[in-house]
């Protein structure tokens, strides 16, 4: 889960793993994968940095990781 925070700013937390996509429209918009859509405060790569950090927070970096090297 990241932290994010709406437009009108109240704070709210979103389960990356439901991210489809990310564009600045010029808000930050994060569309999932549901079609619904959330404007956020953050800019792209603060959301790109939130999701990586929880990723690798849950593992499934270095899952890929190792999965890749056990392959090679």
């Amino acid at each position: 889960m990241i932290e994010l925070t709406r437009l009108n700013g109240d704070e709210f937390v979103l389960n990356a793993l439901y991210i489809e996509k990310i564009e600045a429209l010029p808000d930050t918009t994060i569309s999932l994968i549901n079609g619904k859509k959330h404007f956020v405060k953050e800019s792209v790569h603060e959301v790109i940095q939130l999701i990586t950090d929880y990723y690798q927070q849950i593992g499934t970096i270095d899952l890929h990781k190792k999965v890749v090297e056990k392959d090679e």
